[in-house]
Formats: C-alpha cells, structure tokens, sequence
C-alpha cells in the first residue's frame, strides 16, 4: 500500500497516526502501510530486534490453531475479531482449505483493513466469508452481526488475536470478551492472544508507552496470570497460556520464544 491509495472523503483513516494493524502489517513484510507506521515499527525494532520474529510466531499459530479446530473439534464457523490487514494464510484461507463449508466473519475497526478486506476475502462457493467494521469494547454490536452470517447455535471458533492487548481498562477488556463467549454455545472455543512483558521486561512495557504516548494505537502488556482469567469458566486446552511459538509447535520448528502469549480454551458442555 502506497500513500496514493484513495478512500472516501468520509473515511476515518488518518495516514499521520500509526495503526497496530498496519504496523503489524509492516512487521509481515506486507506493503499495506504509510510512513507513520513504518517510523513507529523501526522505532520498536530499534529496541526490541526480534520483534518482527513474534509477529510471524502469530501467524503460525493461528495457522495450527485453526487447523485443529477444523480437523479434530469440528469446527465449521470462525468469528475473528480484530482480523488485521488481510496477509497470507488468513483464518479462511486456512479453515477453507481443510473444509470449504468453513463460514467465516471478520471484525475490525480500521478503514484500512475493511478496503481490503472487501477486495480480498473471497470465500469459497461452498462457504461464506464476511467483514463488518466494529470495535470489540461493542460485543452487541459483533453479536448481532454474527447472528446475520453465523449460526450462534452451532460451535464457533471465537479469535482475538492481538486485539484484546488494545483494551486498556481491565473491565471493558475481561467484560467484552465475557460478553462474546457467553454467546456461544457448548462446544464454541475461545483463541486468544496478546502481547506481555514476562519476556521482554521493560523494554517491552517503554515500547508500549511510547507507543501510546505519541498517539498510535493504545496498547498494554498483561502477564500469564491475567491472560488466564480470559478463560474462566472454560476448558483450557494443553499447554495452557504459553508463547505463542510453544503452542503444540510443529515437530521441529525450533522457533524461540515470543512476546506474545497465546491460549485455547473450550466453552464445556452443559451440566
């Protein structure tokens, strides 16, 4: 993406301001960002080399993630809040290719990513794939067009992947995602990811502030403790909240550990 790229006159994009989405975008290798998000990744990098490094760890785990909740819980329906820039391997393309009845819904709140997304996410015939622009401090507001493509009364894969690390007050954060699982139906499960300090320490927690402080998207470290308290009340699936590249990694990988911390749970049967 180049600064020519052309919205419409009403459009909320502000090219001046760095955005997580795009600067992870940057992160990727991808070509959908500005200057402003660029200067702010290399300042990141600048302190925190290895950080690109975590942003694929991501990718990959939601690649395996997806890949076993197509392939061994069933799962046909993804709800994926706070979805990014599309890149390659999105959770459709990866739920498609296992089965391409997969239903997918997307969620984000940048301008940005809604241009692309209706470019780019094309569903196979047999499935659907669809993109509503929303905020995640507005469950009711993904709920309810969730309930327009999905069908709420059938398991569903719920992912929040770097999303929830944007929510900086702890009631909105831990009552949003809340909101969206008691939603679901038995069976559902919950894929979360977000950014901590446990590894980085604070160099990770400057970057962060710094971040926040010259305008860019707000975000905060939690650590493996308050990440667990996303999933009460459901399953949590081995290996627990773990770096993302420690997550069932695929024999071999050898990828080191991340600043990002990941974790599946389950939404349990009725009693």
């Amino acid at each position: 993406m180049t600064e020519d790229w052309e919205f419409p006159e009403d459009s909320k994009l502000d090219t001046t301001v760095p955005h997580s989405a795009r600067i992870w975008n940057y992160w990727l290798g991808g070509k959908d960002n500005f200057e402003a998000d660029r200067a702010a990744g290399d300042e990141v990098i600048a302190h925190i080399p290895d950080i690109p490094i975590g942003a694929k760890a991501e990718r990959a785990f939601l690649k395996r993630v997806v890949r076993f909740l197509v392939e061994e819980a069933g799962i046909r329906q993804f709800l994926d809040v706070g979805t990014g820039l599309p890149s390659a391997d999105n959770t459709h393309e990866v739920a498609q290719s296992l089965d391409p009845r997969c239903r997918v819904l997307y969620i984000d709140n940048d301008p940005l990513v809604m241009a692309h997304a209706r470019a780019l996410l094309a569903s196979t015939p047999e499935g659907s794939c669809h993109y509503v622009e929303a905020d995640l401090r507005e469950p009711e507001t993904i709920l309810s067009a969730a309930r327009e493509t999905l069908d709420l009364s059938q398991p569903i894969g719920l992912m929040l992947l770097g999303v929830v690390n944007h929510l900086m007050d702890d009631d909105v954060a831990y009552g949003s995602v809340a909101r969206l699982v008691q939603a679901m139906p038995a069976g559902s499960y919950l894929v979360l990811t977000h950014s901590t300090a446990e590894i980085h320490g604070e160099p990770m927690l400057r970057v962060m502030r710094e971040t926040t402080e010259r305008g860019g998207t707000p975000i905060r470290a939690r650590t493996k403790v308050e990440l667990e308290r996303f999933f009460d009340g459901l399953d949590l699936l081995d290996p627990g909240v773990v770096t993302c590249s420690r997550w069932r990694p695929d024999p071999d990988s050898g990828e080191p550990e991340v600043y990002l911390f990941g974790g599946v749970g389950r939404l349990p049967d009725a009693t």
